[in-house]
Parts: structure tokens; C-alpha cells; sequence
């Protein structure tokens, strides 16, 4: 008979936990559950400095609670002994301590460690402090923390449609040193917050700021008309109120416009004509992007800046995508802000960046690697456009059931063969016939798919009627050969 494990969670002693350890983390985002998590990084700070979003928030309750209690004081004066009681019950709302930790709250520094959780993306990584680590992790800890255990084939269909960050033994051995020393680089966030406009948003990754702007800094803040930034607020506020003028990204260049669904407007900005814009705007993009290596060098890119257009005429970015001059990639890197996502403007930029390629007489394609929520987008407009082909086709009596060559059903498209074939092997839709690659159709196959909701379509169409681009004389395009695209494909 199996022996029953025990489920009885210990407090880890700090002493014993070192940086590489697995420990149970109580975590904010899902309702204070035990996760497993791995500590990445541990130092010793004053409570005050403790980069915490949970202390800032606490330090904001005290002071209100301060303030309440020093009113009372001042109604009934007779009763202060009472009032100091409630106060000190108050300010340790998140738990009685003893008298010894409270010392250690006035004066010593607290030792604070930095957490990955386990199976999730680094954007989650966040500090704790000690009094939310559980114990140090064991057997059961896949239990605790509703861990799956999936085939291969399971986990790559997981990651094609869900932002899931891909394991390291899925990936070939160049790939992985790539990736374990991007991530060694990058391991710890330097920014919490960034105020843009109105929103206050929290950073996912690490951004290669001027050490200036973030040491003994935690908050950066961004004027979303010039993408001017600083760490002081006064300067900030004084920026917004005498010095920035602009309502708009810089330029006279705007291609699109649709006032009469979604209020919104593209601008296209060139890096070399506007390089301090365009370095602050890859800066911004690299704390919500883990895979962005684009930050200064930035006169060889087009930038296309979509804005949410206001009743006084100011134009709110939102988002932005960038692309190689002089390459056949129709796009270098996509972002869209996160108060802004969810809103159908990642898959409205990706028409943009499609349009433009066809408007240029080339068959496009996305600059690898894609992010992971890159990658869902992309693929869900993939599917979304090649599903809609294959639709039409079949219906009209042009495409017999059976199977369509990927270079024919490129053309009818307008996506590039190797995301047909990426897109389509992710079902097992593909083979290789008579030195091409085919693709397996049919009324049931559609339906089939349709029933899986691989995709969905997008909440917001491009007009491209109203588009307001063409190619420039002086553009070139370089042309790719399929079997040099069939190597780099393979390599990633």
C-alpha cells in the first residue's frame, strides 16, 4: 500500500535558502496559493527601499489609517491610550508580530528574495519577502502547485496556442545557450512601474536603461506624445505642463486613419529623421517584451505608431510595430501597451504589416524569433486568413477536396510558405509530395478546425481603402531565396 505524503507546509529559515533553491511561494496573483518557485536572486534592504508592490500598497493603508486615527485623537482627546491600541492593530492588518520583528522592521534590513514561479513567463517574476515563502520544495510540490506532466507533442500544441514560454529541452543546444544567456543577462526587472499617460503599468521584463534613470529607482515616467521619460516626478509634471507641446508621434506621415469605427490613426515615423523618439519608444517596448535586442540602432527601421484618436484631436499611442528597411521581413517587432491589449490592435497592426508587403508586391513575413504572445497573434491570424482561402475556394468550385500545393496557397494568401508550413504541421495538415509541400483539404478538415477554435477572428478590420502609403523610389527590397529561408527556419 503507497504511503500517503504529507502535505504539511514549514516555514523555510532565510539561512537555508540560497539563490538556485525551489521553494513554496503564497502568491499574490492567485489569491495567496502556494506556487513553486525559484529563488533568482537574494539581497538585504531597508523596509522602506523594499521593492514590493505589497508594502507599497500596505505603507498607503498605514498612512490612511494614520490619518483617521489622528482625527479621532483630536475629537476625543480622553481616549488617546485607546486610539495609539487601534493604531498599532491597524498597521499590522497583514498579520500580528512579535516584538522582535518589529524591532526588525525599525531598524535592521530584511532579507527579500527574487522569485520565479515555475512553469509561468518571467513576467510574473517579482520580489518577495520572507514571510511568503512556505518551505523549501518537495515531491508533493507539483501537486501543491497543479502541475501537468504533458507528452511532447502536447506541450508544442500548447505553445502554439497559448502564450506558454517554451522549455529549454525543446530546443536545439545553440538555442538554448542563447536563451540561458539572454536570460542570466536579464534575469532581475530594473523598473516596477512606468506611468504613461494616464495608466500606471507594471513592467514584465528588464530594459537596458541608462543606469542614471534606475538606480534606487523603481518608477519611470513616460510622456506618451514626445516618449520623453525621467525617474522624478516633479520634472515629469513640469514637462507635461510647460514644455511638451506635441499632441501627436513626430512627422507629417500618417498613413491610416478610421474615425468612424475606432477612432484610431497610424503614423509612420523614420528612425533616422527621429532617433531619440524612436530609442525611447524600443526602451518602453523592452519592458513588456523578453526577446527585443533592438534599442539604439534605430536609423535603419520604420516605426508605424498606432494612436487612439481623442475629441480634442490628441493622438494616445497605444501601440507599434517596426520594420528592417532593405529586408523582406514585413515586421521586426510588434507591441501593443498592456492597458491597450485585448482590444484587437495587435492583429490590426499585423494587417498593416501585410498590406504593406502587398502593396510592395512581396509575399511577407515576421522577423524571428516571435515573442510568445507574438506568436499566438500571428498564428491566429494565420489560421484566420488561410482557413478564409481555403473556404472560399472550396466553395466557388475552383479547389477540389484533396490537398492544395503551399506555394499555390501562398499566392492566394499572401502568407509567406514557411508560416503555411509551420502553421498547418502544428495539426499534422502537411506532407511532403513530389518534392513540394502540400497541404490536406477538405469540407470535414475545415469544419474540424473551425470546431477546435484555433482562431478567431479579428475584433477590428483594416480598410485598406483608406491605407495612405506607397512605395518610395528610393526603397529597395532585397530578394530571399526559399532555400535559404528553409535553413534559417530549421536553425530556429
Amino acid at each position: 500500500m503507497p504511503r500517503e505524503r504529507s502535505n504539511t507546509l514549514r516555514k523555510s529559515s532565510p539561512n537555508e535558502i540560497q539563490v538556485g533553491d525551489q521553494v513554496m511561494v503564497l502568491c499574490e496573483l492567485q489569491n495567496r496559493e502556494p506556487m513553486l518557485a525559484q529563488i533568482v536572486e537574494i539581497k538585504q534592504v531597508e523596509i522602506n527601499n523594499k521593492p514590493s508592490t505589497s508594502n507599497v500598497i500596505k505603507m498607503e493603508v498605514d498612512e490612511q489609517t494614520t490619518e483617521i486615527i489622528d482625527t479621532k485623537k483630536e475629537e476625543k482627546r480622553e481616549e488617546s491610550a485607546n486610539s495609539e491600541e487601534n493604531k498599532r492593530e491597524v498597521s499590522t492588518s497583514g498579520g500580528e508580530e512579535s516584538q522582535s520583528e518589529s524591532k526588525e522592521r525599525e531598524g535592521s534590513p530584511e532579507t527579500i528574495f527574487y522569485v520565479h514561479y515555475v512553469g509561468t513567463d518571467r513576467r510574473l517574476d517579482e520580489w518577495v519577502p520572507k514571510s511568503r515563502i512556505l518551505r523549501q520544495a518537495a515531491a508533493e510540490a507539483d501537486i501543491l502547485n497543479g502541475k501537468q506532466f504533458l507528452t511532447r507533442s502536447q506541450r508544442r500544441l500548447n505553445e502554439d496556442f497559448r502564450h506558454v514560454p517554451k522549455s529549454y529541452e525543446d530546443m536545439d543546444a545553440y538555442t538554448r545557450k542563447l536563451e540561458m544567456e539572454h536570460e542570466q543577462r536579464t534575469k532581475v526587472k530594473n523598473v516596477e512601474k512606468v506611468q504613461f499617460g494616464d495608466w500606471e503599468i507594471d513592467a514584465w521584463y528588464f530594459s537596458p536603461f541608462p543606469l542614471s534613470m534606475v538606480i534606487n529607482k523603481s518608477k519611470l515616467y513616460f510622456c506618451e506624445f514626445c516618449l520623453w521619460y525621467t525617474s522624478d516626478q516633479e520634472i515629469y509634471t513640469c514637462h507635461l505642463l510647460h514644455r511638451c507641446k506635441k499632441r501627436r508621434p513626430p512627422g507629417d506621415k500618417q498613413i491610416y486613419e478610421d474615425r468612424q469605427a475606432s477612432h484610431l490613426a497610424v503614423w509612420e515615423v523614420k528612425g533616422s529623421q527621429y532617433k531619440e523618439y524612436c530609442q525611447s519608444l524600443c526602451l518602453l517596448s523592452k519592458l513588456f517584451l523578453d526577446h527585443k535586442t533592438l534599442y539604439y540602432d534605430v536609423e535603419g527601421f520604420l516605426f508605424y505608431i498606432l494612436c487612439e484618436l481623442d475629441t480634442n484631436g490628441e493622438a494616445h499611442t497605444v501601440g507599434h510595430f517596426s520594420k528592417e528597411l532593405n529586408s523582406a521581413n514585413n515586421l521586426a517587432c510588434i507591441m501593443v501597451l498592456p492597458p491597450y491589449q485585448r482590444n484587437g490592435y495587435g492583429k490590426l497592426l499585423i494587417q498593416l504589416s501585410y498590406c504593406l508587403s502587398e502593396r510592395e508586391g512581396i509575399v511577407g513575413t515576421p522577423e524571428r524569433p516571435l515573442s510568445d504572445l507574438g506568436k499566438v497573434s500571428y498564428r491566429s491570424y494565420w489560421w484566420w486568413v488561410l482557413i478564409a482561402v481555403l473556404d472560399r475556394e472550396l466553395g466557388s468550385g475552383r479547389l477540389e477536396a484533396g490537398s492544395i500545393s503551399v506555394n499555390e496557397l501562398s499566392r492566394l494568401s499572401g502568407i509567406h510558405t514557411l508560416d503555411i508550413v509551420d502553421t498547418f504541421k502544428a495539426l499534422q495538415l502537411i506532407k511532403y509530395w513530389r518534392g513540394d509541400h502540400v497541404v490536406r483539404i477538405s469540407r470535414k478538415i475545415i469544419s474540424q478546425i473551425k470546431q477546435l477554435n484555433v482562431f478567431h477572428a479579428p475584433k477590428l478590420l483594416l480598410q485598406k481603402s483608406t491605407v495612405k502609403w506607397e512605395l518610395e523610389n528610393n526603397y529597395n527590397l532585397t530578394t530571399r531565396k526559399y532555400s535559404s529561408d528553409v535553413e534559417k527556419f530549421e536553425k530556429i
